[in-house]
């Protein structure tokens, strides 16, 4: 069995661990948070969400396994086509997706019957872009027509279309290219210049922007200090929960708080498992990012250092931005908690990160690779990993 599993699921075993145990705490606080929702809607059917919830991890880790086991930089090439085919596709989700909550932020896929996120496909494909190009212009980092333009424009134009009909993922997005870019030494003033160009990108999603008035609205509200339902409910959840919780099924704040299964899922999260149980997933996530910095000196290129930063802080600032709502440290938003909350293309995409992830651990796959030598031939090597050669 031991044998089997270091055949099957190579790569750091840290992830895959934490892969799994959130995956295992997903199924069961979604399907008690979506228990009330399911009786109600599904005739009486309280396992609906469970098996739907359950199918969907399953694809979510079937992805991450599938993407462990391609060498990682043949998605700089992935990503580069991915970022191309994204733009047209969130242009009509704006302006014909489905709609919800006042925004449109799905595209129904025809014959299944699905629907699709295409911010999920942007976000991801943006950021392996990102750590592409950082690692390609390492000569001419200090080359603002070179270097700063091209991740100034992609970073620009991907995170202002999403503004457009999801304005926390977004800014979430941005913040994490500036992160990505710093740690890939782009100089401060060039990032000044970023920063002034996504300020008024964001004006601008809040004028033409779908949701730029609730957002508006939920941050005046939170300045002031006025608590919507929502956060209200969610305190009662997390402070009847106590130390150890209610017990897992017991929680008695998903009949009243909205979406307990995916934007609060923490709030029931502790409500069931305690302050214990609410800590134990804070701290999946911090080592989850601490494995991925740790790769950086690993790497057998600064592309597979620099990717997995930026996959992991994509990840990471996310959930951490969730829990931070839940406990009222920020206004609502409709971020879910990665690889826990119910949702669908978000488990996939979420799946495939983890596997990049996964792939960057294990070094060099593919020692051919030559599709893709032109495309890597301008990566310098890790100057820690020629050093411990040397």
């Amino acid at each position: 069995m031991k044998q089997f599993i270091q055949e099957k699921l190579k790569g750091d075993p840290i992830i895959w661990a934490i892969a799994f145990l959130l995956s295992s705490l997903s199924i069961l606080t979604v399907y008690s948070a979506s228990s009330s929702l399911a009786y109600r809607n599904m005739h009486y059917n309280t396992e609906y969400y469970l098996l739907r919830q359950t199918l969907l991890i399953g694809a979510g880790l079937a992805a991450m396994w599938l993407s462990h086991r391609v060498d990682y930089r043949y998605y700089a090439a992935i990503a580069k086509a991915a970022l191309w085919l994204s733009i047209p596709l969130l242009l009509v989700t704006w302006r014909y997706g489905l709609k919800l909550n006042e925004a449109s932020r799905w595209l129904n896929i025809p014959f299944i019957n699905k629907s699709f996120q295409p911010s999920d496909l942007a976000q991801l494909a943006l950021i392996i872009r990102m750590a592409h190009m950082l690692a390609k212009q390492q000569k001419n980092i200090t080359c603002f027509k070179t270097a700063c333009l091209p991740m100034l424009t992609w970073s620009g134009l991907v995170s202002g279309l999403i503004a457009l009909t999801n304005f926390s993922s977004a800014i979430l997005l941005f913040g994490t290219c500036l992160v990505l870019m710093f740690i890939g030494r782009i100089p401060i003033k060039y990032l000044l210049i970023i920063v002034l160009t996504g300020t008024l990108v964001v004006g601008g999603a809040l004028l033409w922007g779908q949701r730029g008035g609730t957002a508006i609205k939920r941050i005046e509200r939170f300045l002031k200090g006025d608590l919507s339902f929502q956060t209200e409910q969610s305190y009662i959840a997390i402070a009847t929960g106590g130390l150890t919780g209610k017990g897992p099924g017991n929680s008695t704040q998903r009949n009243f708080l909205p979406h307990p299964y995916s934007d609060f899922i923490y709030a029931i999260l502790i409500e069931e498992y305690g302050l214990i149980g609410g800590l134990f997933v804070m701290v999946l996530y911090l080592v989850l990012l601490y494995r991925a910095i740790a790769l950086l000196p690993t790497a057998t290129s600064y592309y597979g250092g620099i990717l997995a930063i930026g996959i992991s802080f994509l990840l990471v600032f996310q959930a951490i931005l969730n829990m931070a709502i839940a406990v009222g440290l920020g206004p609502v938003t409709g971020l879910p908690l990665p690889f826990v909350s119910m949702g669908g293309t978000s488990l996939l995409f979420t799946g495939v990160a983890l596997g990049i992830l996964l792939s960057i651990s294990q070094g060099t796959i593919d020692t051919e690779l030559i599709t893709l030598k032109k495309e890597v031939a301008g990566i310098r090597y890790n100057k820690y990993k020629k050093n411990s050669r040397g």
